[in-house]
């Protein structure tokens, strides 16, 4: 068992596409519910329609792996939807769910790639972030049945 901790959804871009230009301003909202629309992405978030078969419809990141930067840097005040991921869950090494159909709260989805770090992270979370979430960014997937996720236990 593992459980949905937080929900983030945002409007727009901050860093995605933004190489070499300064970071957006556009801010990552949370919520106590998603929609999931299969083959879509998160209704209300910037990736929605984003493209065909796009990888990330939605992203998943691990509060352990939060805890451990927020432990190492010794940061206090950095929230969750720093990472800018959708997802925040505990109890699940989401590595483990890369190239498999998992189903969260009766929706399906598939893992399919990490969730790589950019060095973006140095900026939004402290420096150094990016080498730290090497193989540990979270987990990019696509929605493969509509449904909603809420913040709650669940089962995989």
């Amino acid at each position: 068992m593992f459980r949905v901790e937080h929900l983030f959804v945002s409007p727009g871009h901050n860093y995605f596409g933004n190489h070499g230009q300064t970071a957006g301003i556009h801010p990552t909202i949370e919520v106590d519910a998603v929609e999931c629309v299969a083959g879509h992405g998160l209704r209300g978030d910037r990736f929605f329609d984003y493209k065909e078969n796009y990888k990330g419809q939605i992203t998943f990141f691990s509060a352990e792996v939060y805890e451990d930067l927020c432990a190492r840097f010794g940061l206090a005040s950095i929230a969750p939807a720093a990472a800018r991921r959708n997802v925040i869950t505990r109890g699940i090494d989401l590595n483990f769910l890369i190239g498999q159909t998992f189903e969260v709260q009766d929706v399906r989805f598939e893992g399919m790639a990490e969730c790589s770090p950019c060095h973006w992270m140095d900026e939004a979370i402290h420096r150094g972030a990016f080498e730290l979430l090497k193989g540990r960014g979270g987990l990019r997937a696509r929605i493969l049945t509509d449904g909603w996720l809420r913040t709650s236990a669940i089962r995989v």
